[in-house]
């Protein structure tokens, strides 16, 4: 069943998943200009955009402990679920910026003032790099080892990611801690205990 699941997943062409993400990343758009998000859609598209990058960020994690511990095989859509996230990150730091906040004074007050604001911006920035090597041709210039050793920066983004939506919600919110619970356990799925070495005396 696992082997027929993964043929079927290597068949679907990542140009697809493109497609599907900026339909809906539009479709959302379209919800907010036509009263479709409620009585503050700039709020709802920004949060709205904001949880879908978190969510494909989560997905990227959890590709790997997919196919080592349950068979599942998602390494060919990693970089497109990775790119498809930043791009809803942008699309959410967008929405706060230039059509909430609208000032690039009052932009940099939010920033340094409110904790929860400086580190969504400090993911924001860590994901920039990612997203900009996240291509072939970085990948030869870089030579394999650097370019993993940049991309694990995507673990703190993710966690900073998490922290920011724990800490934006008012009030105790069962859902971000969840989310922030999963990314702590993703991360340490990840973390490989040093045993050690077994005396030869």
């Amino acid at each position: 069943m696992i082997q027929s699941l993964n043929a079927i997943l290597r068949r679907i062409p990542n140009w697809s998943l493109y497609i599907m993400g900026a339909g809906w990343a539009g479709y959302l758009f379209y919800l907010g200009l036509t009263g479709g998000l409620g009585v503050e859609p700039v709020e709802a598209l920004e949060h709205r955009y904001g949880k879908i990058g978190l969510q494909l960020l989560i997905a990227g994690l959890l590709i790997t402990p997919l196919r080592k511990h349950a068979g599942i095989n998602l390494i060919k859509h990693r970089r497109a679920i990775g790119v498809l996230a930043f791009f809803f990150v942008l699309a959410h730091f967008l929405v706060w910026a230039v059509l909430d906040i609208q000032r690039i004074d009052r932009i940099w007050a939010d920033i340094v003032k409110r904790p929860y604001v400086t580190i969504g911006m400090a993911s924001f920035l860590m994901l920039i790099p990612l997203a900009m090597t996240s291509n072939n041709m970085s990948l030869r210039k870089m030579g394999g080892a650097a370019w993993r050793k940049l991309h694990k920066l995507t673990y703190p983004a993710v966690a900073l990611g998490g922290l920011h939506y724990v800490w934006l919600v008012k009030g105790f919110q069962i859902e971000p801690i969840l989310y922030l619970i999963g990314i702590a356990a993703l991360l340490a799925l990840r973390v490989k205990l040093k045993v050690p070495a077994k005396s030869m005396a």
